[in-house]
């Protein structure tokens, strides 16, 4: 038996474990896999899946050769735990049950110490169920879509994933494409990936949908609540996996080539499904190669802090009858401020005292690195193309580079640092504050401030000892050079060999802000 290898284990052991039990199996299926479009070639004729009998959601499913071993399963397995479809979030079960009794001792065998339970038992109600259903959508669906369009939309989908639009958008940032056409007036964009998690362009059909979705996904709790968020929302949705489970990268590292575009549909009175009908398809195609034109016009324009008002016209022939098509896309910054408030408004982030605010310490993990330093100029300019988050500002190029606060975490940390900077709607800037510790010592405290409000303590700078004093003193003098202009780096690598040093691939996001001075910050109080 071919055991798990000690690193994949110890990343299945650190995923959080819920109290659920999954259904897994392999089945024949004839031509089911091909009339419901699930990216099978010839040969794979054998479909695994694996669901949460819980939360009632597929978690992964392959089409495979039926000459394919037993640890195709496991494989499918390991997908499922660690990049599962939408919604389902990274977890381990607390049991596993199959109908197979060779494949229940085989996966006993394999995942020992990983504190599953593996049980036989005689029937899968969630795995029989979602297969009549498969079989019943086989025969009474419409003539499945051509299979030039599904190639031609994977294409352009790769193509979105090189331009990266989630380095530039942040999932509240709405943009419009109007087409007139196939019943769709406007699809209204939203954009997956700024927080590194996961990777997507929505089309929802109204913006009252899109509006819907996220009031509820703010306010609802955990589990069914989101559920019935997800399936509330009317919209056509491509996201993107590797189509290599074995990968220990990020995601968002790799190429396009590595890359697997998926397509469906959810609708409130449908659910959701894993493919697109005809008229679908191609609404999809013109969407996204109006959507690609757009974001290669306003690269540039669209890093801004705040999204401005930006509108393009793109000519397009239909890929059906070859009729062109005039379509316009534009920016919506109104309805973005509107989803943003939405964030904002959670928690009641309006509710605190202006005039004095207490320094939180919750942002930052303690084990993080912290440097102040300078960027050269030239490396400004490539991290804001190439890095994940980049917060844009109007930023004055004197000196020879750009001060910056270099913090570096793991990637699991700095993404949650990330995602906490992004709700409060930005940073605001960064600034000191002269203290002294109980003992009597004079420091300057080093302060993030959000575009909420909130303060976070970074680090502390203690007056009397010589490198601290130099750092500080030489950050602010580069700042004030720059008519105030810095900038913060958040990156992974801490205890690689980038630590220290963090390069493109490490840096994982990227905030051009401003250094407050006394008089531009509230004055604050320590917790």
């Amino acid at each position: 038996m071919t055991a798990i290898a000690p690193s994949t284990h110890r990343r299945l052991k650190k995923l959080p474990q819920i109290p659920s039990v999954w259904e897994g199996d392999r089945r024949h299926v004839d031509r089911l896999v091909e009339e419901l479009d699930l990216d099978s070639e010839d040969g794979k004729q054998e479909l695994i899946v694996w669901v949460d009998g819980v939360e009632g959601v597929v978690r992964s499913m392959e089409a495979i050769d039926p000459r394919m071993g037993t640890e195709a399963i496991v494989r499918a397995l390991i997908k499922a735990m660690e990049y599962p479809q939408s919604p389902a979030q990274p977890a381990r079960p607390q049991k596993i049950i199959v109908r197979d009794r060779q494949l229940q001792f085989y996966l006993r065998g394999v995942l020992q110490d990983l504190e599953i339970t593996i049980e036989y038992v005689p029937e899968l109600p969630i795995i029989d169920e979602l297969f009549d259903r498969f079989s019943d959508m086989a025969g009474t669906r419409a003539p499945r879509v051509q299979r030039k369009y599904i190639e031609l939309l994977k294409a352009t989908a790769r193509e979105i994933w090189d331009l990266a639009p989630w380095s530039m958008l942040a999932d509240y940032e709405a943009i419009s494409i109007e087409l007139n056409q196939w019943d769709i007036d406007k699809f209204y964009v939203s954009v997956m990936g700024m927080l590194g998690m996961e990777y997507g362009v929505l089309l929802y059909r109204s913006a009252d949908s899109l509006r819907r979705f996220r009031a509820m996904a703010l306010d609802g709790d955990e589990g069914r609540d989101m559920e019935s968020a997800f399936l509330s929302q009317d919209c056509i949705f491509i996201t993107f996996d590797g189509n290599n489970s074995g990968f220990d990268e990020d995601l968002g590292d790799l190429p396009a080539t590595a890359i697997e575009p998926s397509f469906g549909n959810i609708h409130p009175m449908e659910g959701m499904r894993p493919f697109l009908y005809e008229e679908e398809a191609i609404a999809t195609q013109i969407a996204l190669v109006a959507l690609k034109a757009f974001i290669k016009a306003f690269k540039r324009e669209l890093q801004a802090e705040k999204l401005p008002s930006l509108s393009k016209r793109v000519t397009l022939t239909t890929p059906d009858t070859q009729t062109i098509l005039n379509v316009t896309v534009e920016s919506l910054p109104e309805l973005s401020e509107e989803l943003l408030q939405m964030h904002l408004d959670v928690g009641g982030e309006d509710d605190f005292d202006s005039s004095e605010l207490p320094i939180q310490d919750d942002l930052i993990p303690e084990d993080s690195f912290i440097s102040l330093g300078i960027m050269p100029w030239a490396q400004v300019e490539v991290l804001r193309s190439k890095v994940g988050y980049h917060q844009a500002s109007e930023v004055t190029t004197a000196g020879e580079g750009l001060p910056v606060l270099l913090i570096q975490t793991t990637r699991t940390k700095a993404q949650e640092i990330i995602q906490r900077i992004a709700q409060a709607g930005g940073l605001k800037g960064i600034c000191f504050d002269s203290e002294q510790d109980p003992d009597g010592f004079s420091l300057d405290l080093g302060i993030l401030e959000l575009a909420d409000g909130e303060m976070q303590l970074f680090g502390e700078f203690y007056n009397d000892t010589s490198t601290d004093t130099d750092d500080r003193q030489q950050w602010s003098k580069l700042s004030q050079a720059n008519q105030g202009c810095c900038g913060l780096i958040i990156a992974n690598g801490l205890t690689g060999k980038a630590r220290g040093n963090p390069g493109v691939r490490e840096t994982l996001a990227f905030l051009e802000t401003k250094s407050l001075s006394s008089s531009e910050r509230p004055t604050v109080t320590i917790l």
